[in-house]
């Protein structure tokens, strides 16, 4: 893959992607943490947490749906009595049921996990189900289903001063749950030391199905780690190899990845140490060596949080947060995904 190759063909790139805003006329002030799937009539199904400020106890879960006609005005699909919201994400589970999970409490150190479920791909939702202490579902991007319908979600615990990834295991398709880990990042990893009061470690895992029961894991890194980190499983989740960093840099900021039918892995991500600002695509043909191929945003602000799936088309669908004002949606053709 040759790097003048990849900067000729972005004007193609720009010309051919749908790029748009979710909703030009927000329902709140602030909004972050965006998920997207895709549903059986093709149709998109977004959602994200908004209110005044994260944190803020009128802070809810918003959703849209994306017809041939656009995107629906946002409607609040969840709210907590008097506290707030977090990183809702959906999914469909083997069974084809739709899931909706979202966190709540006043912080990260503190939070609670919710889900609701829908038979019908989001027209009607269950009541809410709150899970047992200790159980968090996907913590922010979209668990990996297995072939079997194994559940693996990817997820997380901050708690002061140190940070972890889990793995939630589900063989029923999320009636029972079986808790792996602590993942976590050795001292060892540091390129700074932390400041005074700074988290060190990972979180935000996001899981691909590497083939023959190999599963990696990328994770969100602290800044004094300041790089994308994984991990690896060789028995579908069950056990899991040292945290490494890898090649890509993060600035404490959500990353999502998936991996194409041909092998190819596409990961999404803020390329800096420090700033939530560019966000970029890169592409790798074995998951350790990648190559940025296309700047999303590049200008001063936040483009973060982003989620990442393939339509049954094969384009590359995201969502993200554009300046925690709005949730950008972009549609990203296949067929110019370098080799």
């Amino acid at each position: 893959m040759k790097a003048a190759s990849l900067l000729c063909c972005a004007a193609v790139i720009a010309s051919a992607q749908v790029k748009e805003f979710i909703s030009l006329d927000m329902p709140t002030p602030a909004c972050h943490a965006s998920t997207v799937v895709e549903l059986s009539s093709g149709d998109l199904l977004a959602a994200w947490f908004g209110g005044t400020k994260e944190g803020a106890p009128d802070v809810a879960i918003w959703m849209s749906r994306r017809t041939a006609n656009g995107w629906s005005t946002p409607q609040e699909a969840s709210r907590e009595p008097q506290v707030a919201t977090y990183n809702p994400v959906l999914f469909h589970s083997a069974d084809g049921l739709l899931w909706l999970y979202y966190k709540l409490g006043n912080s990260p150190s503190s939070w609670s996990a919710a889900r609701e479920l829908s038979r019908d791909e989001g027209a009607n939702w269950s009541a809410v189900e709150h899970l047992p202490a200790g159980l968090y579902g996907p913590i922010r991007t979209k668990p990996l289903l297995l072939r079997n319908g194994t559940i693996l979600s990817g997820t997380s615990v901050e708690s002061y001063g140190t940070w972890a990834c889990w793995i939630e295991r589900s063989t029923d398709n999320g009636k029972s749950w079986s808790r792996i880990g602590p993942i976590a990042a050795p001292p060892s990893l540091a390129s700074r030391p932390a400041h005074p009061g700074e988290p060190y470690g990972i979180i935000q895992p996001s899981l691909l199905d590497m083939g023959n029961g190999h599963i990696r894991l990328y994770a969100r890194s602290t800044r004094s780690i300041a790089r994308i980190c994984q991990s690896d499983s060789f028995d579908e989740g069950l056990t899991w190899s040292p945290v490494k960093p890898t090649e890509l840099l993060n600035p404490n900021s959500g990353i999502d990845a998936i991996r194409l039918p041909d092998g190819r892995f596409v990961m999404i991500y803020n390329k800096s140490e420090s700033s939530r600002t560019p966000l970029d695509l890169a592409v790798s043909a074995d998951g350790e060596r990648w190559q940025d191929f296309y700047t999303l945003e590049n200008d001063p602000g936040e483009y973060s949080y982003p989620a990442l799936i393939q339509a049954r088309d094969g384009d590359l669908l995201m969502t993200y947060t554009w300046n925690r004002k709005r949730i950008r949606f972009v549609r990203f053709p296949l067929s110019l995904v370098p080799r």
